[in-house]
């Protein structure tokens, strides 16, 4: 289907195409090894939080600097052109006012997935705990780590989370796994089989040391609730870890 006038990107909407290998860091680790080749292109402060903040679909360059809290403009500008340079990232243009850039990640940056995953199990493990005085509380930033989390047992089915915000926004967020593998999306959904919802306070307090799920809302499939829930509570994560 044809894109209305506003919306059709332009020439160089789709403007790179991953190369057979990326091209070499200008602070590269000088070690003929695959994990030091890994590193020179995700080693970087910020990009595999990009990645992350990048799982639920294309994002625009505004959004980016919301979800992610201490990086200046220019930070993020150099560090999008180089992912899309090092093939992790695609950049789409739009003919609108104002102008409009989607970032999306590419097949390269999506199997970093697992990468994010083991990370959270081991800062789940080992690094844990309440949420600091000077840190952003983003409770979809720990949903959009689940992709690279195990589907949990019996969880079968569409969920809804909703966080009520302090600013009073409302996020919600659909998680599904049609293939075996986590999808998150952020979205609304009338037709889920089960929701979730509850102030950043409940959320805080389910997803921390103490999995707390009591002050949670959930209609509908309350096994299908139950069965997130318990993925998500640290405890669950860390077992999985040395499981």
């Amino acid at each position: 289907m044809e894109l209305p006038p506003r919306a059709r990107p332009t020439h160089d909407a789709k403007e790179f195409v991953i190369a057979a290998s990326p091209p070499a860091k200008r602070h590269p680790y000088d070690q003929w090894a695959p994990d030091a080749r890994a590193l020179d292109l995700v080693g970087d402060k910020w990009t595999l939080l990009i990645v992350r903040d990048l799982v639920g679909g294309p994002r625009r360059f505004v959004e980016l600097q919301r979800t992610l809290p201490g990086i200046s403009t220019e930070q993020l500008r150099s560090r999008l052109n180089r992912m899309v340079a090092d093939g992790l990232l695609t950049r789409q243009r739009y003919r609108e006012v104002p102008p409009r850039v989607d970032y999306e990640l590419t097949e390269r940056a999506q199997d970093l997935l697992p990468v994010i995953g083991a990370l959270s199990r081991w800062g789940y493990q080992w690094a844990w705990g309440q949420p600091r005085q000077d840190e952003l509380i983003d409770v979809g930033a720990v949903f959009r780590s689940l992709p690279g989390l195990a589907v949990p047992r019996g969880f079968t089915g569409e969920a809804e989370l909703t966080v009520h915000r302090r600013d009073g926004q409302q996020k919600r967020y659909v998680i599904s796994a049609p293939d075996g593998t986590m999808i998150v999306q952020e979205r609304s959904h009338p037709e889920a089989d089960t929701r979730i919802a509850g102030n950043e306070d409940a959320w805080i307090a389910a997803l921390g040391v103490e999995a707390n799920t009591g002050a949670l809302e959930v209609t509908g499939k309350a096994k299908l609730a139950d069965a997130l829930l318990a993925a998500l509570a640290p405890v669950a994560v860390r077992d999985a870890a040395v499981a």
